[in-house]
């Protein structure tokens, strides 16, 4: 197979592009649901259908990090993105913009609709992993919903985009909140195996938290936990 060089899509900067040796370039049209492969054979596609049932994939896919621990009824994507977006809801500091906070928690994991749930373990590295969801968000916003409102379209990137640079402190407190809901989720799930799934290696996470306020919830966190599993 020849070298295949991709240098010419990535409009982004701080978005690693990928130079690939003997492989295929992953694309997102590569991996389009066929629900929405069939409206945009349509004559006329319902271009706002076809996102909805690309985002759908979000509600379907599981956490991939839940099922390497043999958790198989576990939360999907989408429902880490709901709880975050009423996380952010209760922010109290008076400088963050709380609605900002909600927007950008329900677009951060968009792009996993096509990519998938990429955990850090995975082989592939962190540079490939931030090209295909750049790459899905790219074909998410540009060749869908743009068609049918391209204002949405702009702002939904513009927040991933935010997401993923930390370019507003109400960024930085979505990235923590992030790391905080992942501790939630783990309590709830140790708690629901009474003990016999342990994830203290998740909570090392904590280190990485930025903002007062949401580290604040963490460690309130880790104490009803330590208390926990101090009774078994």
């Amino acid at each position: 197979m020849a070298t295949i060089t991709l240098c010419t899509t990535n409009s982004n900067p701080s978005i690693p592009r990928q130079e690939t040796v003997g492989l295929k370039v992953w694309n997102p049209r590569d991996h389009i649901p066929e629900t929405v492969q069939r409206h945009l054979k349509r004559p006329q596609p319902n271009y706002q259908l076809a996102f909805l049932h690309i985002i759908q994939e979000l509600k379907v896919q599981r956490r991939t990090g839940w099922l390497d621990y043999d958790i198989s009824e576990c939360e999907s994507i989408s429902d880490h993105m709901y709880r975050m977006g009423v996380t952010c809801m209760l922010i109290q500091n008076p400088d963050v913009q709380k609605d900002k906070c909600v927007k950008i928690a329900l677009v951060h994991d968009m792009a996993e609709s096509l990519v998938g749930d990429i955990t850090p373990l995975d082989p592939m590295g962190k540079k490939e992993k931030h090209r295909r969801e750049w790459e899905a968000m790219k074909y998410i916003c540009d060749d869908i919903l743009a068609k049918v409102n391209p204002v949405a379209a702009r702002e939904i990137k513009e927040d991933w985009l935010n997401y993923e640079n930390i370019e507003t402190l109400e960024a930085r407190y979505v990235k923590d909140i992030d790391k905080y809901e992942l501790l939630v989720q783990c309590f709830e799930y140790e708690q629901k195996f009474n003990g016999l799934k342990n994830f203290q290696s998740f909570f090392k996470v904590i280190d990485s938290i930025k903002t007062e306020e949401v580290r604040g919830w963490a460690l309130a966190l880790v104490e009803l936990r330590d208390e926990f599993f101090a009774s078994l």
